[in-house]
């Protein structure tokens, strides 16, 4: 099993869900993070005074899923995830890893491993 986690723009979520939804991922886990990359910070003008905003909202998407389907489910996050028409999207876009997951137990019936996902 793996464990694939994306960074990618809030407006990018509800996308991102359907898409997982259709890859046959049933559960995910999503938090509200706050980061930069090479997109770097720029500075606001609010109320006549200027200030610096070097860190982005962003959404940290993670799922599980057997080794199988890791592929699958990467590329259609990346598509999902990626701004623009053409193959190649914006700066600030995300990111997407996979880790290895050594072991899954579900809490209420104590499954484990694939049958836990």
């Amino acid at each position: 099993m793996k464990l694939v986690t994306a960074i990618i723009r809030p407006v990018a979520f509800d996308e991102v869900e359907e898409v997982l939804d259709a890859a046959g991922v049933h559960g995910m886990t999503v938090t509200e993070v706050r980061g930069r990359g090479r997109q770097k910070g720029h500075t606001e003008l609010y109320r006549g005074s200027e200030f610096a905003v070097d860190m982005h909202a962003k959404a940290k998407v993670e799922v599980v899923v057997p080794d199988d389907d890791v592929d699958r489910v990467v590329a259609a996050l990346v598509g999902a995830a990626r701004s623009g028409d053409g193959e190649v999207g914006r700066v600030g876009d995300g990111k997407v890893w996979v880790t290895k997951v050594e072991q899954v137990v579900r809490v209420r019936t104590g499954e484990q491993g694939v049958d836990a996902v």
